[in-house]
C-alpha cells in the first residue's frame, strides 16, 4: 500500500476564511523586514539539545507552508544544511502527519517517526492563514525569507492569496518552490498526489520492478520511499536557484512533481523499452542472466548475496579461488564471457550450489577476501548496525521533544568531510512567540491579541 504519509498538494481545507480589512497592527520596521538589510542568522538555534547545526545554507531562511513527506522533506534536508526553516502550521492540529499516532496508522509508542523524518531541525509557527491577521504575518515572514516552499495545491494557494504574485508582491526576490503530484500543466496539473501511486505506480517502478509471473503487482519498499528521494531533488533545485541568484540577482520559481520523479527514477528503463520498442522491461528468469556474476544467490541458511561484477573476465578466477573452485576458472564452459554466456543456465546452476553450501555469516567473511563488487542483502536493523553505516554517521541519535532518543538518517551529503547534526522536529507552535518577536519586532501584548483572534497558536 502506498504510504499514507506521502501526500503532495493537500491545503489546509479546515482554515477559517474571513475576509477582513487591514489589521492595523504597527509592525516593525528596519532590518527585520527589509529583505536586503536583513540581519542573518549565523548558525540557527534549532530544537533538541541546542546544537549549533551551520551549515553550507547558514544565513539561508526557507518559509515552509507544506505538509506531509514530500515537500516538507526538502526542509528538512535544508534545515539539516545550516537553513532557518520556519515551518508554518495550523494552530488546530498542525501538520496532519502529527495525527497519524492518533489515528493509529503507526504504533503509539515512541517518537513520531513520521513526523520527525521530514521535519528535523526546523522552526514551528503555529498560523491561521484563512485569517487576515493570520495571512499578514505570513507575508512579513515572507518579507524576511529567501525561500517560499509549498505542496498546497493551486486551488488552496488561490483561496489562501498565497500564490507566486501574492507572494512576489511583498517579496520580489524570493525563490517560490512548488511541489506537486503531476506537474504545473497538463489536464491533472491540479490534482494531488502521493508516492505509492503518483510516484511509485504510474511513474512505472511498480511494473518493473514485479516479478514476471506474479499475481499482484510489487508496493513501494516502505513508507515515503518516493517522498524522500523527491525532497532531497527539491532541497537541490532550491540550492540551485539560490546560486542563479546570487550570481544574476534573478529569483526564479522552483517545480518538482511526484510524477516527474517516477518517470526520472525509471529513465533508464524507459529509455531502454523505447530504443527497442519494448512495452515493459524484460523480466527473463535469474537462470537466463547473460553475466552469471551479476545475480542474486542463497545461502545454507536462506540469506542473500547480490554480485555486481560487470568486468566478468577480469573477476571470474579470483572469485572461483577464494570460493574453493578454482578448476572453474579453466573450465572451457566457464572460461570467458562469452562461453559462460553461452552456459549461462549450467554456470549459475553451479554457483548456487557453491553459495548453498555456507552460511550467510561465512560468506560474509569470504567474498571480502576478493575485488569483486558484491553486498549482503541486509534487513533494515542490519543497515543500522553496518559498520561502515556507522563509521560515516549516516544514521543518527536524535534526542525527543519528551526527552527519549530515536534514529533519523542523515540527508546523503557531506561537505567538507564532516557530518551534520540532526535535530528533533519541533513541537506545534513551539517557536511562534520567538518568531513573531525576533524576525517581526512584536510585542507580547500584539502577540496575546493574534492569539485571542485565533490567528496565530
Amino acid at each position: 500500500m502506498g504510504s499514507p504519509c506521502a501526500a503532495a498538494g493537500h491545503g489546509q481545507a479546515h482554515h477559517d476564511e474571513r475576509n477582513e480589512a487591514s489589521t492595523g497592527y504597527h509592525w516593525a520596521s528596519g532590518p527585520s523586514i527589509n529583505r536586503f538589510s536583513i540581519t542573518r542568522f549565523s548558525g540557527v538555534s534549532h530544537p533538541g539539545e541546542g546544537a549549533d547545526v551551520a551549515g553550507i545554507m547558514s544565513g539561508v531562511r526557507v518559509l515552509e507552508v507544506a505538509a506531509w513527506t514530500y515537500v516538507p522533506m526538502a526542509g528538512g534536508v535544508l534545515a539539516e544544511w545550516g537553513a532557518d526553516v520556519l515551518k508554518i502550521e495550523h494552530p488546530e492540529g498542525g501538520d496532519p502527519q502529527r495525527g497519524l499516532i492518533s489515528s493509529g496508522l503507526i504504533p503509539g509508542t515512541g517518537a513520531n517517526f513520521a513526523h520527525e523524518h521530514p521535519n528535523r531541525g526546523k522552526r514551528s509557527v503555529g498560523l491561521d492563514l484563512g485569517t487576515e491577521e493570520g495571512r499578514e504575518v505570513l507575508l512579513k515572514l515572507a518579507e524576511t525569507s529567501d525561500v517560499f516552499l509549498t505542496s498546497f495545491l493551486p486551488a488552496a494557494r488561490r483561496r489562501l492569496r498565497i500564490d507566486v504574485d501574492d507572494i512576489r508582491a511583498v517579496n520580489p526576490s524570493i525563490i517560490y518552490v512548488r511541489g506537486s503530484g503531476h506537474g504545473q500543466r497538463g489536464p491533472e496539473a491540479e490534482a494531488g498526489g502521493y508516492d505509492g501511486c503518483t510516484f511509485w505506480a504510474r511513474g512505472g517502478s511498480m511494473d518493473i520492478a514485479t516479478p514476471l509471473g506474479a499475481e499482484y503487482p510489487v508496493n513501494q519498499p516502505g513508507g515515503a520511499y518516493g517522498d524522500t528521494m523527491g525532497g532531497g531533488t527539491i532541497a537541490g533545485g532550491i540550492a540551485a536557484a539560490l546560486f542563479h541568484r546570487e550570481r544574476t540577482g534573478e529569483a526564479v520559481t522552483v517545480d518538482c512533481s511526484l510524477l516527474g520523479m517516477g518517470v526520472w527514477a525509471t529513465a533508464f528503463s524507459l529509455a531502454m523499452c523505447s530504443t527497442f520498442g519494448l512495452e515493459s522491461f524484460p523480466k527473463g528468469s535469474r537462470l537466463q542472466a547473460p553475466n552469471p556474476i551479476v545475480n542474486t544467490y542463497k545461502t545454507s541458511d536462506d540469506r542473500f548475496f547480490m554480485l555486481v561484477m560487470l568486468q566478468s573476465d577480469r573477476y571470474w578466477a579470483p572469485l572461483m579461488q577464494v570460493v574453493g573452485r578454482p578448476e572453474l576458472a579453466d573450465d572451457p564452459r566457464f572460461v570467458d564471457a562469452a562461453a559462460r554466456a553461452e552456459h549461462k543456465q549450467e554456470c549459475i546452476e553451479v554457483l548456487d550450489e557453491i553459495f548453498a553450501s555456507r552460511t550467510f555469516e561465512e560468506w560474509k567473511n569470504v567474498l571480502a577476501e576478493q575485488e569483486g563488487v558484491y553486498a549482503a542483502v541486509q534487513t533494515p536493523r542490519e543497515v543500522i548496525d553496518d559498520p561502515q553505516v556507522k563509521a560515516n554517521n549516516y544514521v543518527q541519535d536524535v534526542v525527543a521533544e519528551d526527552g527519549t532518543t530515536f534514529k533519523l538518517v542523515a540527508a546523503p551529503l557531506e561537505f567538507n568531510e564532516t557530518p551534520v547534526q540532526i535535530t528533533r522536529a519541533p513541537g506545534l507552535g513551539e517557536h511562534t512567540d520567538a518568531v513573531l518577536q525576533e524576525l517581526l519586532g512584536l510585542e507580547m501584548e500584539q502577540i496575546l491579541d493574534l492569539k485571542v483572534k485565533g490567528a496565530v497558536l
